[in-house]
C-alpha cells in the first residue's frame, strides 16, 4: 500500500473556487466513508480549512487512486470534476510525506509560519479515527506530523517568519499601524464561536479592545467563549454573548467585526453592512465605483475653440482629458475632423487649397482619419489621458475581517464608503510576496529529515511482520525437534530436557540473530521494500501467517490510537 495526497489550496486554485468546494463537517465525514468503500483505498483522512482541501489515502494503485480520489472530491465538494481538476494537486509516497510535514510547519500556509494549522491536522486525525478510516499509515503520519510541527516552532524561529492568520488579517485593517494601539478602545463583534473566532477574540481581548460581543448560533458556545474572555486573567475586557438576530442591531454599535462561522451562505450582506454604517453616521453609505472611469460618452455639437485655432469648444471638453484623446473628439462632423486631424498635426488647413480636390497626401491621411472613424466610431487615441484625481475615500467607521471559507460577508461590502473589508482573497493578495526569514531554510532541512527517518521507520515496519513469521516458524521447528526427541528417549529427565531444549533454541536464535537485524536495516533504506519479498520466498513462509502477525499489530496499535492523538 503506498499513501497519496490529492488536494487544492490558496496555491493552486482561486478563492472563488476554494469557496464553493469548502466542506462542512458532515460533508468531510461522509467523503471518509466513500473513499475507504471505494476500492483503491484503505484508509482516509481530509484536513479541511479556510484554504485548503486535501484528501489522504492508503492505495494500493496510484492512477485508479488519483481518479478515484479526484472524482470523490468533486462529488461531495459539489464543483465539477471538468472545472476542479485544474486546480488539483497530487502527492505520492516520500512527496506526499514531505508536503504534510511542510504544512504543519507553516511552510505551505498563506501567512508562513502559522500555527493554527497545527491544531487543524489534530482534528483532522481525530475525526479520521472517529469514522475508523484512519489505520496504521495514517495514524503514524499524522502523529508525526504534529510533532514535527511542535519541532519546528520550538527549535527555530519559523513564529517570526509570519503571524497566525488573525493577526495578520488584523494588521491589514489597521493598515500596518500596531494592532494593539488601533485596536484600543474599540468595541468588537466576533461572529462564531469555533476555533479561528476564538483564537480572534483571544488576540482582540489581548491588544486592548474595551469590548466583545459574540454571536453564535449554538448560545452555549458563544457564553462558554464570552465566559474565558471575562475571566482571563491577561485581558481586561467586557464579554458578552448574543443570538445571531442580533447581528444587525451590534454592527450599528461594533468599530471591528470578525466573522468564522461554517454557514454556507453569507452571513452578513452588503445591505446590512451598509445598514450599520448609515446608523453610525447618520446617512446612507454611498458606493463607490473602485473601477471608476470617466465616461467617454459624446461631446455636445462642436464649435471652433479660443485656444491656438483649436477647432473644439474647450468649455465641451470634460475637465482632465487632453484635447489630443480620443474623447475629445467623439462625435465630431467630418469638417471639425479634418480640422482637429490638422490642428494636432501641429498644421493648419487651407480650405481653398485642399478641399476635396486638395494634394494626394493630405486627401490619403484625411481617408484614412475618417475611414478608422467610421470604422471603429472613434478616433483612435494618440495620447494617454492626463490623470483624473479620485475623489479620497472616507475614512472607515467599520472594520471587517472576514476569515471564513466560503464568506461570510459580502464582497460588496468592499465598495462601500466608510468600510474597510480584508478577506481571505485580499489576505492571499498581500502575503504572496511576503518576505521568508532565514528560518525557513531551518525548518526546511527539518522536514527533510523527518521525512526520510519517517521513510525507514514505514518501511522497516513493513518487514517486521515478515521476522516475526519467520521466527515463530523457527520456535515451532525447536517445539516439533524437542517433541520427536522426547519419543526418541523418553527415560530423558527433566533437567537433561529443559538444557537441551536450550541450547537448540540458542543455536536457532544466534543463527537468525545477524540475517534478521540486517535485513531491518536493508529494508529502511529506500528501494528496501522487496527483502520482505525475498525472506517469505527464502524460507517459504505462509503468506496468511504473515498477515495474522499484521492484523494482530494493529489491532493492539488501533486500541491505543483510539485514546486520540498525541
Amino acid at each position: 500500500m503506498s499513501l497519496l495526497v490529492v488536494g487544492l489550496s490558496h496555491r493552486s486554485a482561486p478563492v472563488s473556487v476554494l469557496e464553493r468546494a469548502s466542506l462542512g463537517v458532515d460533508a468531510q465525514t461522509k467523503l471518509l466513508q466513500d473513499t475507504v468503500a471505494a476500492e483503491p483505498a484503505t484508509e482516509s483522512a481530509v484536513l479541511a480549512t479556510c484554504n485548503r482541501i486535501e484528501l489522504y489515502a492508503d492505495v494500493d494503485k496510484f492512477h485508479a487512486g488519483v481518479a478515484e480520489l479526484s472524482t470523490l472530491l468533486a462529488q461531495h465538494s459539489g464543483v465539477g470534476l471538468e472545472e476542479l481538476t485544474p486546480y488539483l494537486y497530487v502527492h505520492y509516497e516520500d512527496r506526499a510525506v514531505h508536503h504534510l510535514f511542510s504544512v504543519a510547519c507553516g511552510l505551505d500556509s498563506m501567512v508562513v509560519g502559522e500555527g493554527q494549522i497545527l491544531g487543524q491536522i489534530k482534528d483532522s486525525l481525530a475525526r479520521a479515527q472517529e469514522t475508523h478510516t484512519a489505520g496504521r499509515l495514517l495514524n503514524d503520519l499524522f502523529q508525526q506530523a504534529l510533532r514535527v510541527g511542535k519541532r519546528a516552532h520550538s527549535e527555530t524561529g519559523i513564529d517570526r517568519a509570519g503571524q497566525s492568520l488573525v493577526t495578520f488579517g488584523l494588521e491589514q485593517l489597521s493598515l500596518g499601524a500596531p494592532v494593539e494601539g488601533w485596536a484600543r478602545g474599540k468595541k468588537a463583534l466576533v461572529i462564531g464561536a469555533g476555533s479561528m473566532s476564538s483564537l480572534a477574540a483571544a488576540t482582540l481581548a489581548r491588544a486592548g479592545v474595551a469590548e466583545i460581543v459574540v454571536a453564535n448560533r449554538t448560545s452555549d458556545r458563544a457564553e462558554r467563549l464570552a465566559q474565558i474572555l471575562t475571566e482571563g486573567d491577561d485581558t481586561n475586557v467586557l464579554a458578552r454573548a448574543v443570538p445571531m438576530t442580533s447581528v444587525p442591531f451590534e454592527l450599528t454599535r461594533a468599530d471591528v467585526v470578525v466573522s468564522c462561522t461554517g454557514a454556507t451562505g453569507l452571513v452578513l450582506t452588503a445591505d446590512a453592512v451598509a445598514a450599520g454604517v448609515e446608523s453610525r453616521t447618520g446617512g446612507e453609505a454611498p458606493v463607490v465605483d473602485l473601477d471608476e472611469e470617466v465616461s467617454s460618452a459624446p461631446l455636445p455639437p462642436t464649435s471652433v475653440g479660443t485656444e491656438e485655432g483649436c477647432p473644439l469648444d474647450l468649455s465641451a471638453v470634460r475637465p482632465g482629458f487632453s484635447v489630443m484623446g480620443e474623447a475629445a473628439v467623439a462625435g465630431m462632423d467630418a469638417a471639425t475632423l479634418e480640422q482637429h486631424a490638422a490642428w494636432a498635426a501641429g498644421t493648419t488647413v487651407d480650405r481653398r487649397r485642399t478641399g476635396r480636390g486638395g494634394p494626394e497626401a493630405d486627401a490619403e491621411l484625411i481617408g484614412a482619419l475618417a475611414a478608422t472613424a467610421s470604422t471603429a466610431g472613434r478616433i483612435p487615441e494618440r495620447r494617454r489621458p492626463e490623470p483624473v484625481a479620485e475623489p479620497p475615500r472616507p475614512e472607515p467607521v467599520l472594520f471587517l475581517l472576514d476569515l471564513a471559507m466560503p464568506r461570510d460577508i459580502d464582497a460588496a461590502a468592499h465598495r462601500l464608503a466608510g468600510v474597510r473589508l480584508v478577506d481571505i482573497e485580499s489576505l492571499a493578495e498581500v502575503s504572496a510576496d511576503a518576505p521568508m526569514a532565514a528560518d525557513v531554510d531551518q525548518v526546511r532541512r527539518i522536514v527533510s529529515d523527518e521525512v526520510a527517518a519517517f521513510g525507514a521507520a514505514q518501511r522497516a515496519a513493513h518487514i517486521t511482520p515478515t521476522v516475526v513469521a519467520l521466527r515463530s516458524m523457527a520456535a515451532g521447528v525447536v517445539a516439533g525437534e524437542i517433541a520427536r526427541l522426547e519419543g526418541r528417549l523418553p527415560g530423558l529427565d527433566d533437567r537433561h530436557r529443559a538444557e537441551i531444549t536450550q541450547t537448540v533454541r540458542r543455536v536457532v536464535d544466534k543463527l537468525l540473530h545477524a540475517p534478521t537485524v540486517r535485513v531491518k536495516q536493508l529494508a529502511a533504506e529506500p528501494g528496501g521494500a522487496g527483502y520482505a519479498d525475498a525472506l517469505r520466498t527464502l524460507f517459504d513462509l505462509d503468506p496468511e501467517t504473515v498477515a495474522s502477525v499484521s492484523r494482530a499489530e494493529e489491532s493492539t496499535e488501533k486500541n491505543a490510537e483510539n485514546r486520540g492523538p498525541g
